[in-house]
Formats: structure tokens, C-alpha cells, sequence
């Protein structure tokens, strides 16, 4: 799929779908940890609310303070968003929704950060949503492709992935199946999607995660 306004309009569609789940979230269901290892379901919405309110430039500015540690500056980055309560962190990721700004990189990594991050908030709280099947499939694509950062493609390599609930497949060799969106977050690393998922292919998947 090639890039076009609808893109975006699906990042913002998302963030609203989400931000309707977590609004009325307790104290306890804010501390509860996400999927993100290290990082609560408080701290993972900060990093999306820095993710969206970041520019080009002060990508680089902020990386520099942080002396070219990319970890080190999106932890400085969830702090300052988590300093104060989760209604602060809430405002901030609401003063973002509509925002097209994001760190340099292709709008593939802002869909995914939008789609797979919600879903390391959702599933621990317990919820559940319907994401659009064509952004899941635009997604698991554009992951087993990618190294950078997520490293999906060194996750999958010789496995042929086979979605049950849409027609969509990819790769070759032993296979993994199941739905969709258990596929996107397997590509991405996240263990928890391994229990929805069978196939002959599905042990040596697990090992690399």
C-alpha cells in the first residue's frame, strides 16, 4: 500500500480507539506493566504521546542530549510525561491526536507504533478492539521486512506465516498460523501472541523472541 492521507487517518482513528479505553482506567490499571518490557501501561502511552509530538529536527536535538543513546532518549522522553499524574500523561497523548509529526522514518513505523503499542496497553488491561485488516497485513509486511529496531525480519526468516481469519500469507519454509493480528504482534516480538498461534514453524518463532 503506498502511503496516502488515509494512512494517517487510520493513526488518528487509532489513537481515539484507544484513548476511549483508557480514559476511565483506575490508578492500578495505569501501573499495571505492558507488554513493553520495563515500561507500564502509564509509561508505554507516554512514549506514544512523545513519539507524536516529536519533529525531525528535535529528533536529533534531543538524541544528541542524550548522547546519541536512543534508549536513553526515549526514557528522558516517558519521564518528563510520567512526572506528574496519569491525567497529565492522558492530556498529553490527547493533545497528539491529530498530530502528523514523528521522528525520521517511513509511516509504516508510525501505523505500527500506533497499532502495536495500543495493543501492549490493551491486552494486559484485558481489552480487546478490531483493528482494520489491511492495516494489520500492511504492517505484518512491512515488519518481516525490517530489521531496524523491532528486528522482524531476523525474527521470521525461512518460516512461512499464514493468517486463519484473512487471506494473507508470506515467506516459505515451516509454518506458523493463525490470526492476524497474533501474526503482527509474533513478528514484532511480543510472546504473549505465541499461545494463538500453532505449526510446525511455531517453536523455532518462540526461540527467537
Amino acid at each position: 500500500m503506498a502511503t496516502t492521507p488515509d494512512t494517517w487517518g487510520t493513526i488518528h482513528a487509532e489513537r481515539r480507539a484507544l484513548l476511549a479505553d483508557v480514559e476511565e482506567l483506575t490508578p492500578g490499571q495505569w501501573a499495571t506493566p505492558s507488554l513493553c518490557a520495563g515500561r507500564t501501561v502509564q509509561d508505554t502511552l507516554a512514549h506514544m504521546a512523545a513519539t507524536a509530538r516529536m519533529t525531525l529536527p528535535g529528533f536529533f536535538v534531543k538524541l544528541a542530549k542524550a548522547g546519541f543513546r536512543f534508549e536513553d532518549m526515549t526514557a528522558r522522553e516517558i519521564a518528563e510525561l510520567t512526572a506528574g499524574t496519569p491525567a497529565d500523561t492522558l492530556a498529553a497523548f490527547r493533545g497528539q491526536l491529530d498530530s502528523v509529526s514523528h521522528p525520521p522514518g517511513p509511516v509504516d513505523s508510525w501505523l505500527g507504533e500506533t497499532v502495536v503499542h495500543a495493543e501492549d496497553i490493551r491486552r494486559p488491561l484485558g481489552l480487546a478492539r478490531e483493528y482494520p485488516v489491511a492495516a494489520l497485513t500492511r504492517l505484518a509486511d512491512f515488519y518481516r521486512g525490517s530489521n531496524l529496531l523491532i528486528g522482524g525480519k531476523r525474527r521470521v526468516e525461512g518460516l512461512a506465516l499464514r493468517a486463519t481469519d484473512t487471506d494473507w500469507s508470506a515467506g516459505s519454509g515451516p509454518e506458523v498460523r493463525g490470526p492476524m493480528l497474533a501474526l503482527l504482534l509474533a513478528v514484532t516480538g511480543r510472546k504473549v501472541a505465541h499461545a494463538e498461534l500453532e505449526g510446525e514453524g511455531l517453536p523455532l518463532l518462540a526461540s527467537r523472541s
